[in-house]
């Protein structure tokens, strides 16, 4: 199965705060918030969605192509991919523009706040799907993942004229765009990507019941954090899967992405809603155990392992042979993005 990640390339600027955020705020004036908080560590990171969706799906054996900008400082980044199993060769390098940062401060409740700078990720209007089709040869799907609303726009409205099977994966871009806009990148995706969260906001900001969204959209998927997973399709029984337990969760930045890059594999595989959102849970159990998007090692034995655990032997079974048998990853710090 050819799979198209278009959406966000970041590097990720990590920091924990040893306290808790609600307690720094003050009922009645939080329309004056000034606050700063002190972390001792500094964790640099390779980020942005598409490519922790791309990176986990290499991880798992197949070999997606990244479809966004980076900027000048993209060659270690790029690297780092390419042994990931990525193709990056359509990703647009700019010329004058840094690789967009996520800067993400995290305290003891896993609660976060973040900012994004955009970068050279504004430059994503500006690439067209054809020439990727015209290199590859076909797709079978595109996810069109967070980044440059313009580009999320037009990269819908490809699909929909090239005949190409997409995902909608909006996310945390919903707050930033109007209803129209939102209305447009439902434009019968195959699939429909957010969380809990998200899947509220999105009915708010288009102004469509849930049973709206789900007559324009083939399945739904919806991710509910320590209570798994969501899936639904109009018409049928919704899916409820939980979630792989953990008592040793560090860091919940990209976890969404683990989980889309496992969902997304064992629908190439075949597998059918069920074990490709069990697979989803493992992997994205992985990255929660591990500081950074990309950091997590997929060994097959541990991550068949961890769905036994979770969802039995019949389960584990189907996976197997579909993996990788050696392990794929980061077994320490990639290095510090320039």
């Amino acid at each position: 199965m050819r799979i198209a990640l278009t959406g966000s390339i970041a590097t990720d600027h990590l920091m924990e705060f040893h306290g808790r955020f609600a307690d720094q705020l003050i009922a009645g004036s939080l329309d004056k918030v000034s606050l700063s908080f002190l972390s001792e560590e500094l964790r640099i990171r390779h980020g942005g969605v598409a490519a922790n969706i791309a990176c986990g799906l290499g991880r798992l054996g197949l070999t997606p192509y990244l479809v966004g900008a980076a900027g000048v400082d993209f060659a270690d980044y790029q690297l780092w991919l390419k042994r990931n199993g990525v193709d990056t060769d359509s990703v647009a390098v700019s010329a004058t523009r840094h690789t967009a940062r996520f800067v993400c401060t995290t305290d003891t409740d896993q609660n976060q706040i973040a900012t994004f700078y955009t970068g050279a990720m504004s430059e994503a209007r500006d690439i067209a799907l054809r020439p990727v089709l015209d290199r590859v040869g076909s797709l079978d799907l595109v996810v069109v993942s967070p980044n440059d609303p313009e580009a999320m726009l037009r990269h819908t409205r490809e699909s929909r004229e090239l005949g190409l099977p997409f995902a909608a994966d909006p996310s945390q871009q919903l707050a930033r765009m109007s209803r129209e806009e939102c209305r447009a990148l439902l434009d019968h995706p195959q699939l429909l990507f957010g969380n809990e969260y998200e899947s509220v906001l999105l009915q708010e900001r288009t102004g469509w019941t849930e049973q709206q969204v789900l007559g324009r959209t083939g399945t739904w998927i919806t991710t509910l954090g320590a209570d798994g997973v969501r899936v639904q399709r109009a018409g049928r029984p919704t899916l409820n899967v939980p979630a792989v337990g953990t008592a040793n969760a560090v860091d919940p930045t990209g976890v969404g992405d683990a989980f889309r890059a496992g969902f997304l594999a064992g629908l190439a595989w075949e597998l059918g809603d069920e074990r490709s959102a069990q697979l989803g849970c493992a992997v994205a159990v992985l990255a929660l155990e591990s500081v950074g998007t990309q950091e997590y090692v997929l060994d097959a034995g541990t991550l068949l392992d961890r769905v036994r655990g979770a969802y039995g032997d019949r389960a584990a079974e189907e996976l197997a042979g579909r993996l990788p048998t050696t392990a794929a990853g980061a077994a320490g710090t990639p290095g510090t993005p320039g």
